[in-house]
């Protein structure tokens, strides 16, 4: 029988559909030597109709591997690589312009490749902060979690703004991660009476213990408060001590070099403490925006964050920063590094 009257019959369902030379020989005229389905038809002898099902079963057979490469995918790497010298940073992940859409559809899968890089098991922490970014990541599955411990960065804050509520953020990444979530039931800034009787909270110890070993941390990286439109009231917009802040990480304040910035209360907030934050082996910014790229310099400058997840606008403003960063404090000046941040081994 020949091999059009054996698609004939496998047509038919008296045999097999399309025998593998056949598959091949029809891939081969189509993909190699760009023929058309009428062509490929006429030489074999088949219909038109039968040539379509044959390239379809050449796919699902596996004797056609089609590969959709991304044209913009090398030289996010490349971008990234960049970021990790320029920075100093162990790991830059950089996707697509996030910008005028929902970012966490957009970085959600890099943020998951970082989690798994984390190797997080059971009994470990995960520290969570806020902002409307990370709200949006919250939402998305990322990796499955079990037995991690998501635990808030920040106490709570009284804004009306969902993206405030650090709480709400964990408990949403932590329900989509088959995680378990630690909330902090305490305000970011309570009074001095209310911080001394709150410390010796049991759920409230539990999280600034967590907070002192955790693993990993996902943290937001806002804005100078300057040019924030929304503001959280621990943070005061007119105040002198803020005029130089750069940039936060849940409300705690730090300058252009990734030096603290103090304010009034600062002592006593909940809120996950810079030395914790260094501590981290796996702490990564999830960050889009370019008025963000010089808070960012400035986190990975201070050792807040060793790990970036950010788009391509937000990395090309970066990029764009003076070599020697945006300023250069004097213990930087005189080493005489040229990146913008010292490189972490």
């Amino acid at each position: 029988m020949t091999p059009a009257r054996q698609v004939e019959d496998g047509d038919n369902g008296r045999g097999p559909r399309f025998p593998t030379n056949l598959l091949y020989r029809g891939a081969w005229l189509y993909y190699k030597e760009d023929r058309t389905q009428a062509e490929i038809g006429e030489l074999l002898g088949i219909s038109r109709a039968t040539v379509s099902r044959l390239l379809t079963e050449a796919r699902a057979q596996g004797v056609v591997y089609i590969e959709v490469r991304d044209p913009a995918a090398g030289e996010l790497d490349s971008l990234g690589a960049a970021l990790e010298e320029r920075l100093g940073l162990a790991r830059v992940l950089v996707t697509p312009n996030a910008m005028g859409a929902r970012p966490g559809p957009v970085l959600a899968p890099s943020v998951a490749t970082l989690l798994m890089e984390a190797q997080l098991k059971p009994g470990d922490a995960l520290v969570i902060g806020s902002g409307a970014t990370m709200l949006d990541i919250s939402r998305e599955q990322l990796i499955s979690l079990p037995g991690v411990l998501v635990v808030p960065s920040v106490g709570g804050q009284d804004e009306h703004e969902e993206y405030y509520q650090t709480n709400e953020v964990t408990r949403s990444l932590a329900v989509n991660a088959g995680a378990t979530p630690v909330l902090l039931h305490a305000p970011v800034l309570p009074s001095s009476e209310i911080y001394r009787s709150l410390q010796t909270d049991p759920g409230i110890k539990r999280v600034m213990s967590l907070w002192r070993r955790a693993r990993c941390a996902l943290l937001g990286v806002g804005m100078p408060p300057r040019i924030r439109v929304s503001l959280p009231d621990v943070l005061r917009r007119t105040g002198a001590d803020l005029a130089n802040v750069e940039g936060d990480i849940s409300n705690r304040t730090f300058d252009v070099y990734g030096q603290p910035v103090p304010f009034e209360g600062f002592d006593r907030m909940f809120a996950m403490g810079f030395d914790d934050l260094r501590r981290v082996p796996h702490s990564i910014a999830v960050a889009v925006g370019t008025e963000k790229a010089r808070g960012l310099v400035a986190a990975a400058r201070g050792g807040f964050i060793n790990r970036l997840v950010t788009d391509s606008a937000t990395a090309h403003a970066i990029m764009d920063l003076p070599v020697g960063g945006v300023e250069t404090s004097p213990q930087r000046r005189e080493s005489g590094r040229g990146r913008l941040a010292p490189r972490r081994r």
